[in-house]
């Protein structure tokens, strides 16, 4: 397989996943094309690598940079601006934890406070509901507890990281 093989390869294929995910397939294609970028790319770049509009690529664009894992880039007398990813996976998986745990598991467990305040029904409807919002809740709960974990995990490493360079350099 060629190299321009491959890339397209790449892309298309986190273009898929990004779509089993939920996100669009286009950002995700972007946020490929991005990620396997050596340079910072620009708006016309993009669209001429993927073949899509100005508006795509600002939309898709910003949402990645909503998410925290693309960043902008202004470059010295140039009007342009330019797009790289965050290139390192494990801190790019984070964000992207993060910025669902925001947007999906937040909500649900806020419906499901809610929902636990409905009277106790003794009809079978009742129960039903009353064990599934239980569940649910449940659950929900366990995956923030799994998730905060990993964050505090994360940040010890980082923090660890952060140590042992500055141990590593020498004084002047």
């Amino acid at each position: 397989m060629q190299l321009q093989e491959g890339r397209d390869k790449f892309i298309q294929a986190w273009g898929t996943l990004g779509s089993s995910w939920g996100i669009n397939r286009t950002m995700a294609q972007i946020h490929a094309l991005l990620l396997i970028s050596p340079i910072a790319l620009s708006t016309e770049e993009i669209m001429d690598a993927l073949g899509i509009s100005r508006g795509n690529v600002n939309m898709n664009v910003r949402s990645l940079m909503d998410w925290g894992i693309v960043h902008k880039e202004l470059r010295p007398g140039d009007r342009k601006e330019y797009f790289h990813a965050e290139k390192d996976i494990y801190l790019t998986a984070m964000k992207i934890m993060r910025e669902r745990r925001k947007r999906e598991l937040e909500p649900l467990i806020t419906i499901m406070a809610q929902l636990k305040q409905v009277e106790k029904l003794e009809t079978p409807e009742g129960q039903a509901l009353t064990k599934a919002v239980h569940d649910i809740d449940h659950f929900a709960h366990q995956a923030d507890t799994v998730l905060t974990t990993m964050e505090k995990m994360t940040s010890n490493w980082f923090t660890q990281q952060f140590l042992s360079v500055i141990k590593k350099i020498k004084p002047l």
